[in-house]
């Protein structure tokens, strides 16, 4: 699959480059991400090189979108649709970000999730995208629910990553929905 750029109202989205290993390698220090994502702990900047040159392999056979989140020249976060499959069937995948502790707030992960979506549904046909978290990720899961995305339940110890096994949230969202935000029981109104 070919890269692809997007662009939102203050957002530009494009593949990592090496140019963005230091901002990315920076960002990962930030225990928050490291507490609500599978990036490695300690994140060195092989761990920075070695996720640039994954994303260029995941694009490549089409198997994970991954954009750099940029506010002009400043990367704000990380987004992508990963573990994209079943292509013939409509396909589906999983939606993922983090954002930088200083972006934080302003509304970029929403925005740029907004144009993920609508390029995951709009031009690889995916049929749905869904999204899950570490329990208690309380942000993450604000923004899904923004998005138009059903909470549908908790999978127990189903998510992995260097801390073990952790519960997560799961919702989902069809490309027939009409992405207008329900109520979900882990969030308050």
């Amino acid at each position: 699959m070919q890269k692809q750029t997007l662009t939102t109202e203050r957002l530009t989205l494009s593949a990592p480059t090496p140019d963005d290993v230091d901002a990315i390698t920076a960002a990962c220090q930030d225990p928050e991400i490291v507490r609500w994502t599978t990036v490695p702990s300690p994140y060195s900047r092989t761990d920075g090189e070695d996720f640039v040159r994954l994303v260029d392999e995941w694009w490549a056979d089409g198997s994970q979108t991954i954009w750099a989140m940029r506010d002009g020249a400043e990367l704000v976060g990380v987004i992508g649709l990963h573990h994209i499959a079943d292509h013939a069937a409509g396909g589906h995948a999983e939606l993922g970000y983090w954002v930088t502790a200083s972006a934080r707030g302003r509304g970029y992960v929403g925005e740029a999730s907004r144009a993920v979506v609508d390029w995951g549904f709009d031009e690889l046909g995916l049929a749905r995208i869904h999204w899950q978290a570490v329990v208690g990720n309380i942000p993450s899961a604000r923004t899904a629910r923004s998005l138009g995305f059903r909470y549908e339940g908790l999978k127990r110890q189903a998510l992995t990553s260097g801390r073990g096994r952790d519960d997560g949230w799961i919702a989902g969202l069809l490309r027939s929905d009409d992405r207008t935000p329900v109520d979900w029981p882990i969030l308050p109104n």
